[in-house]
């Protein structure tokens, strides 16, 4: 036995408040009963704000990959192209459940150190004079990578193209955390999950849904049956759902949303801002390199940091886990065994990220990776710079 709390550092699922668990812990009530309706409305429309959207938000309990699905087949027909931009391991998926669908992804090939480019989206837009191309799906935050796409850029260049597109975003580890605006930034459909910003555990995912989406739905020919938004639509108007929903999780997500908006949404996107930036302070005190290359693109929800030649990702998460009992993101795919990943999302403050800092710190030493030692204090002295004007803002 390890003394002491498990440090969960990985960009998720992230650490679960007690508050939240506590709202789980609710005896779990009857579904179809009059006081459900107000849980399920409370969650429902809460949710709008998260996504800032008017439109319709749907909840389905599942992971987030549910969701993706769930924003295919209700808006597209067997053999419709997408326009996809491979910005690491989580678009590659989101391409492959495509194919798996019966739709025909056009990839746009990406070197996982960036977001997704606008120009190159647009430019492949101009070329598709016939208008084959019947959406454009892009994450915004890519887990795998550390990398943050301009959503309100790939808006601005589908509409450069004039082409009649939908416009899907992967929000699941990014929503509740970094800037997001679904009907000002024109997006169609929104994917989400719960595991990562909104501060609870796997079960629950999202669309958020324009009115262009749900009148592409009327057309749309591919197979659905529990991912129909027209059956939501109904019960939802009232508080209920179609099926048995996550019961639980749903006071889950009730607190979830207070606690969001108690500490004040531009409060939390900048918090994540800042210990984001202390996390970089600390990689490059090290003599490490983070994986996107591009600042405007770094995550604030994540770092991904890439090894030194000849040393192993693995070996180093392993000799932090057993020594200091905290778990950090490894390397997925093309970047397996040579990037580790430090996750500072959800709920987390300065403490916890120095906490989790010192442990990378102490794992490079007992793992003999090359590294320079004071990142640790880089990291504080960020903090510092910072921390007073953070407290006023709090």
């Amino acid at each position: 036995m390890t003394a002491g709390r498990h440090f969960l550092q990985i960009p998720g699922p992230s650490n679960v408040p007690d508050r939240i668990l506590r709202a789980m812990d609710y005896p779990t009530m009857d579904h179809r009963g009059p006081a459900f309706a107000k849980v399920g409305q409370k969650a429902l429309e809460g949710m709008k704000a998260i996504f800032r959207t008017e439109s319709q938000v749907v909840i389905y309990p599942s992971s987030g990959t549910g969701a993706w699905e769930a924003a295919l087949v209700n808006t597209l027909s067997p053999g419709d192209k997408v326009l996809m931009y491979e910005t690491g391991h989580f678009a590659m998926l989101w391409q492959k459940l495509a194919e798996k669908l019966g739709l025909v992804p056009v990839f746009i090939e990406g070197n996982w150190r960036s977001g997704a480019d606008a120009a190159a989206i647009e430019e492949r837009l101009r070329a598709d004079g016939t208008h084959e191309i019947k959406a454009v799906c892009v994450v915004h935050n890519e887990t795998s990578t550390g990398a943050v796409t301009d959503i309100a850029a790939v808006r601005r260049a589908i509409d450069a193209a004039n082409h009649p597109a939908l416009f899907m975003a992967d929000t699941i580890s990014s929503l509740g955390s970094v800037d997001y605006q679904h009907d000002e930034w024109g997006v169609d459909v929104t994917v989400s999950g719960s595991q990562k910003g909104l501060m609870l555990p796997p079960g629950l995912s999202f669309n958020a849904i324009s009115a262009k989406a749900i009148k592409a739905s009327e057309q749309a020919g591919l197979k659905r049956s529990y991912w129909s938004w027209d059956e939501m639509a109904g019960p939802n108007q009232t508080g209920y759902f179609p099926y048995t929903p996550a019961t639980n999780l749903l006071y889950g997500l009730n607190e979830a949303i207070d606690m969001l908006h108690e500490e004040g949404l531009e409060n939390v996107f900048a918090r994540h801002k800042r210990h984001a930036n202390a996390a970089r302070a600390a990689v490059t005190a090290w003599g490490l390199e983070v994986l996107c290359e591009k600042p405007a693109d770094r995550s604030p929800v994540l770092t991904a940091v890439l090894m030194p030649d000849g040393h192993s990702a693995d070996n180093f998460r392993a000799v932090t886990l057993r020594n200091y009992d905290m778990s950090l993101g490894n390397g997925l795919s093309k970047v397996a065994d040579r990037v580790f990943r430090i996750g500072h999302l959800g709920d987390f403050n300065d403490l916890m990220l120095i906490g989790t800092l010192s442990g990378v710190e102490m794992g490079l030493r007992d793992a003999g990776v090359p590294y320079k030692a004071g990142g640790v204090q880089a990291a504080m002295d960020a903090l510092g710079k910072t921390g007073e004007g953070a407290r006023a803002a709090a």
